[in-house]
């Protein structure tokens, strides 16, 4: 277990009592405090679990720089997140820990109430047997996250499950934890839902459990001035976590992590088809994208000078062309996954996208949270936008040269559809309709005399005799 620490030596020592008496084997426990930075310094208190270490952070400071100083100097299988101002129920731990002896890509969740800190002694907390027993639950203000759990039925129905993992008392594999890099330390706001969100990406499952209860002492910040917090997260949280798309609504901005990666392979394509396909990909409705274009690019060899008969000819022309646009990737072999991109495209580099074809797709596999689309081309080719969790999931129950689209088609599905709605045909212009003439009557031209012709012949009808 890791606890972060910074200050709060008595909300500390009674978080501390609380885990001196869980359920769970002690000798399987191992409590972490890590200081960071507290002036005067933490120190551990009597009542305190067996195995409990107090690590100092040297380099850093912050509670995600904390957690992962925590996590590197662990020994056990499990990391347990919890702070220094939460007391838990006795079975806390053993409700979060019993699930990974089932499996290794779990991240268990557990709840907790608000209260306010009451007189009570460290003592006290370690005789309770639970947790109304000290603290005024009646009275308590209920986290979102127990909310949103009871809405989705325990995140069964969640289309995004890592939102509720942004409290401080969740477990994962150790393994888990380093692989998606820990908590990032540049994120100063929202730092739990940003890792939470990578591991999500990485595939795990996230499963809560309703025995793993938990008292937090105070109001969290945000209660204090829900304005400002939620204003202080948005940049964090836009700029690493593309499916927040309300809050990536100004078009032409880019993003730390883009929403989709397009990759095509352009092994042995000629610079003027790749170049069409990368206009393409970056012109179309949907602007949060990235290339990659892969291809044995460790091949140029740049000690000699650029022939025009250089047999990677075409090869290095792209690479010139390409090398300096931020958007575009130049790659050997494409990585297993995008992480923490949300979506990837693979299709064949000489059918370009149409402007409307990842906006479609997307939307296609958004609307039941498919796995991954395949689109069946008319020359028998496909194209295919795969979901990056879908993708990170089958890695972690597959071993190599398995298939992953049979995993996947289990987890998540697998669907195929024609190219007809992602592909649209141009627009035909409207048959124009030249109305036939229409007969129009034409009277006989009337004859006007000049003026003294018509005098002369009343003068002759007047002479005429009678």
């Amino acid at each position: 277990m890791v606890i972060p620490a910074h200050g709060g030596q008595d909300k500390l020592d009674l978080t501390l009592a609380a885990l001196s008496v869980q359920t769970y084997p002690e000798h399987l426990m191992e409590v972490l405090v890590v200081d960071d930075g507290s002036r005067p310094p933490i120190r551990l208190p009597e009542l305190r679990p067996v195995n409990t270490r107090l690590v100092r952070v040297r380099d850093g400071w912050g509670i995600s720089n904390a957690v992962n100083t925590g996590a590197k100097a662990a020994d056990g299988e499990i990391i347990q997140r919890l702070d220094a101002d939460m007391v838990a129920c006795r079975e806390h731990l053993e409700a979060l820990a019993r699930w990974h002896h089932v499996t290794d890509y779990l991240v268990t969740i557990g709840m907790k109430k608000f209260v306010e800190l009451p007189p009570v002694t460290a003592a006290q907390v370690a005789s309770a047997k639970r947790l109304d027993e000290v603290f005024d639950l009646e009275g308590a203000r209920a986290s979102s996250t127990e909310a949103t759990i009871a809405k989705t039925d325990g995140l069964r129905k969640s289309r995004n499950p890592y939102h509720v993992c942004t409290g401080p008392t969740f477990a994962l594999p150790r393994e888990v934890f380093h692989a998606v890099g820990g908590l990032d330390p540049n994120v100063a706001r929202g730092e739990d839902t940003e890792f939470s969100y990578r591991l999500a990406m990485h595939g795990v499952v996230f499963v809560p459990d309703a025995d793993a209860q938990a008292v937090h002492l105070g109001l969290p910040a945000q209660h204090r001035d829900r304005e400002r917090a939620v204003r202080a997260v948005e940049p964090y949280l836009a700029h690493r976590i593309p499916l927040r798309r309300d809050l990536r609504k100004e078009r032409g901005r880019r993003w730390l992590v883009p929403y989709v990666e397009v990759v095509l392979d352009v092994t042995d394509t000629s610079e003027s088809v790749v170049r069409q396909a990368v206009a393409a990909a970056l012109d179309g409705k949907l602007q949060d994208v990235v290339v990659t274009l892969v291809g044995p690019w460790s091949r140029l060899d740049d000690s000699r000078r650029f022939a025009l008969s250089d047999p990677c000819f075409e090869l290095r022309l792209m690479r010139d062309l390409f090398a300096h646009d931020d958007r575009i990737r130049l790659i050997d072999e494409a990585a297993p996954t995008p992480a923490p991109t949300p979506f990837r495209y693979r299709g064949p580099v000489d059918v370009p996208l149409h402007r409307a074809t990842l906006e479609r797709m997307i939307e296609s596999v958004q609307k039941d949270l498919t796995g991954v689309l395949v689109v069946d081309l008319p020359d028998g080719r496909t194209a295919r936008l795969e979901r990056t969790s879908a993708l990170g999931r089958a890695v972690l129950l597959t071993e190599p040269g398995d298939d992953l689209d049979e995993v996947i088609d289990t987890t998540h599905g697998v669907r195929h559809e024609p190219p007809d709605r992602f592909w649209p045909a141009p627009a035909q212009p409207e048959p124009v309709t030249i109305p036939a003439p229409v007969k129009v009557a034409v009277e006989p031209p009337v004859t006007v005399e000049p003026p003294e012709k018509t005098l002369l012949r009343r003068l002759k009808s007047a002479l005429r005799p009678n």
